[in-house]
């Protein structure tokens, strides 16, 4: 294929059709601020009501859990964890490799590429999903090397490889959830998980309390949900024809074209797991202080909190992968440049009411998981400091979602693995451990990886030639659309040269 694609922006030719001062000044009017935010929160707030219902999810699968035993609650949410760091962060960062292919294709309108894209990401997840399966079924050898209790292991053994099915059903849903957002179509997203949860607190009675499955019953209730939010999702895809324009239908081509996909998907993967594990790493850093049940117990409440606020600058980061991601395809830099600066300003105003959440339910939020006296004065304490980090979180998590719509992703992963691990690491842990701050000072290092992510990405977008992105979309999608073209190309020419010889 000719003309390959380099997603390194400083190989990439500036052509002569952009230039950068194509790109002008950021002063956009009042009129085009109210419409671009009227834009995000058109895609934003259905991912919200989504992500709620998400979280409303993981809130009856733990209460089932409880109601089991402490044993049951232990092993479940052991597994929980295992199976968050080593399959969902995966699967999940593989699949944002095709947010910027996907959403400049549907700027570009280049419908074909948007189906064979979702084509090969399902492919490449479901491929995945074998390794991680084998890792599973071995997780109970794994947990006892590291000293973890036999009877823990034992019912977290049971829960995850009952959950396996849940694997191929993200590989699905993952790829889904992004081809309707590149469409700027999310009312579904939110459709399908309120069915989905309506549905799961019956499952997981007829299957816990009803049928006596036990934990088995807790696994499986979960991935029926996943499996009606699936099927909610297709249906809708198929009534209102959303893929006429984009599906073609199965082909072996999906099995041909990955270099692209897999120079986006596998960065994309390790900036969301680099985050992610830092919060699993976190709950293991918390285990080696002193007092560690409390701390540990502390740790998970705080952070459902930060994940229930993670919602919005999460969902507000998906929106504008999308809003850039459409107007770089569509040749529209300034558009871009606007959607992302607005953006922005949005993450600042939601990390703001944040910080002000955290400080106003500081005292209230520990009560409503424990009547533990110590454990609720040790959540006060920190809810502070978790408020801050959100005025860097917020922000940053945006500007990731600005990088993936640009096909920056691998720019997101190196800021996020300096920021978390070369800055916030080491200052977790000097001063949790060396500084006697507990568990204070571990979220005094997440502070300042975020501070220092936020400050790395604003630098970047600040000085962004976004003229040169327009062009980056405009070779990408070319590039990639080749691949389907020659594809095409070539079994015309297969079968020409069958009629011929016949």
């Amino acid at each position: 294929m000719e003309n390959k694609l380099q997603l390194n922006d400083s190989q990439v030719p500036l052509l002569s059709g952009y230039r950068s001062h194509d790109c002008p000044p950021w002063r956009p009017k009042l009129s085009e601020v109210v419409t671009e935010v009227r834009e995000l929160y058109h895609i934003a707030f259905p991912l919200i009501i989504s992500s709620l219902l998400t979280y409303g999810k993981s809130t009856i699968s733990l209460a089932f859990m409880g109601h089991l035993g402490k044993e049951a609650l232990a092993g479940g949410s052991l597994a929980i964890s295992f199976a968050n760091i080593t399959g969902y962060s995966v699967l999940s960062g593989l699949a944002m490799g095709m947010d910027a292919i996907s959403s400049q294709a549907f700027g570009a309108k280049q419908w074909t590429l948007m189906g064979q894209t979702l084509q090969r990401t399902i492919i490449i997840l479901l491929l995945c999903c074998l390794p991680i399966s084998v890792l599973w079924l071995n997780i109970k050898p794994i947990f006892i090397l590291v000293g973890q209790d036999p009877s823990i292991c034992t019912v977290a053994e049971t829960y995850i490889t009952y959950c396996l099915p849940d694997l191929v059903l993200m590989s699905l849903t993952s790829p889904l959830k992004i081809y309707l957002r590149s469409q700027q179509v999310t009312h579904p997203l939110m459709l399908s998980a309120a069915v989905g949860l309506l549905f799961h607190f019956p499952v997981n009675y007829l299957m816990v309390t009803c049928l006596g499955l036990g934990i088995r019953g807790v696994a499986i209730a979960t991935w029926i949900m996943d499996l009606n939010i699936l099927l909610i999702m297709i249906l809708y895809i198929l009534v209102t024809k959303t893929h006429k324009k984009t599906w073609q239908g199965w082909s072996m081509e999906c099995f041909k074209g990955w270099s692209i996909i897999l120079s986006l998907a596998i960065p994309s993967c390790i900036s969301v797991c680099l985050e992610w594990w830092w919060y699993e790493l976190m709950i293991v850093l918390s285990g080696l202080l002193p007092n560690a049940a409390d701390k540990v117990a502390t740790m998970g409440i705080l952070i459902q909190a930060t994940s229930l606020v993670y919602i919005f600058p999460s969902s507000l980061s998906l929106a504008v992968s999308t809003r850039v991601g459409n107007e770089l395809g569509g040749g529209q830099p300034t558009k871009a440049k606007t959607s992302s600066n607005i953006s922005i300003s949005c993450a600042i105003a939601t990390s703001i009411l944040a910080l002000s959440f955290s400080v106003t339910f500081r005292n209230i939020w520990g009560r409503a998981f424990t009547s533990d006296e110590a454990i609720i004065a040790l959540t006060a304490s920190t809810m502070p400091v978790l408020g801050l980090c959100e005025l860097g979180n917020c922000p940053q998590t945006t500007m990731c979602g600005v990088l993936r719509g640009s096909a920056r992703p691998k720019l997101g992963a190196n800021i996020n693995l300096g920021s978390f691990y070369g800055v916030g690491l080491p200052i977790a842990i000097l001063m949790g451990f060396y500084l006697k701050m507990g568990l204070f000072g571990l979220w005094v290092g997440l502070l300042a990886a975020q501070a220092a992510c936020s400050i790395f990405m604003a630098v970047m977008l600040m000085t962004t030639d976004w003229a040169f992105e327009a062009q980056r979309a405009k070779e990408l999608t070319g590039c990639a659309n080749n691949v389907v073209n020659e594809d095409v190309n070539n079994n015309n020419e297969v079968d020409e040269n069958h009629e011929i010889n016949g």
